[in-house]
């Protein structure tokens, strides 16, 4: 490993493949949202990765990590890197592009729905979207997030790559297009899952039941889904066409709104179905 480089940033690719020599990845991150700093936390803990600056426009979120990682609020004062991430919403993502005077080096957005060509066309642009739910307190082990790579140039592809490799994370080839559709799909998932169990909460919680019981009964639905397809998976009265359940169920519920998702969930796994 190259020690006695006073600036590992200035080798342009990460690591060279011919001889002996090896250089870390040099990374700037560029947005302190939950997407960037669980970065900064899998960038920090990677071997193959260095981060050498943290940029926000608000330096006060990101001052506690200052003993860990240059930072700064001045996007006129970035430190030459191989790779820099954009982590801010995806409105901000075009106008920070442009602003930035950046020779060399790749820049990279981590959005589900924007295109790569929302980024500055006077850079050389990629994608690295990484396809989990990022919340501030939860830890994320990145050996289990799906990191989707896109790139306009095959040897940023093959940085991108490494980079992958580096957080450990598996990692796929997926077009702009591609990506919209995974995010739309992953929003169904987690998103509106995440809703269904916030409804089942509050349903359970009038009637003083811990919702801890149905638990168990989260993890088996998504470790089902593991082995077989979603469409095999499928239980329950709407399946069945258990139409005295149903009346049950919807006599039970008070919430207008509630009825209301129960019915039309119920309509569309019976047109699935064929019930």
């Amino acid at each position: 490993m190259i020690t006695n480089t006073k600036d590992k940033s200035l080798f342009f690719f990460s690591k060279i493949r011919v001889g002996y020599f090896y250089s870390m990845i040099s990374i700037v991150l560029l947005g302190a949202g939950n997407v960037g700093q669980h970065l900064f936390e899998a960038i920090k803990n990677s071997k193959d990765l260095q981060l050498i600056q943290w940029y926000n426009r608000s330096l006060s979120r990101i001052k506690p990590f200052e003993n860990f990682v240059p930072i700064t609020d001045d996007i006129t004062a970035l430190k030459p890197a191989q790779l820099y991430i954009i982590t801010v919403s995806d409105d901000a993502i075009r106008p920070l592009s442009e602003s930035l005077n950046i020779e060399q080096g790749l820049v990279v957005h981590t959005s589900g729905t924007a295109s790569i060509h929302d980024l500055s066309k006077k850079l050389s642009r990629g994608v690295l979207y990484p396809l989990q739910s990022f919340t501030l307190g939860k830890q994320i082990d990145f050996s289990r997030v799906p990191i989707c790579l896109e790139a306009l140039d095959k040897k940023y592809y093959t940085l991108l790559e490494e980079v992958a490799m580096a957080l450990g994370s598996p990692y796929y080839k997926i077009n702009t297009e591609q990506r919209k559709v995974l995010h739309l799909s992953a929003v169904f998932i987690n998103n509106f899952g995440n809703h269904l169990f916030r409804i089942a909460h509050e349903i359970s919680d009038a009637k003083s039941i811990n919702f801890d019981i149905l638990k168990p009964l989260i993890m088996e639905t998504a470790e089902k889904v593991q082995e077989m397809s979603p469409y095999r998976a499928q239980t329950g009265p709407a399946l069945r066409g258990d139409k005295k359940t149903i009346k049950r169920h919807l006599k039970l519920l008070d919430e207008s709104s509630h009825k209301a998702i129960y019915e039309m969930l119920t309509q569309s796994i019976q047109k699935t179905h064929g019930r």
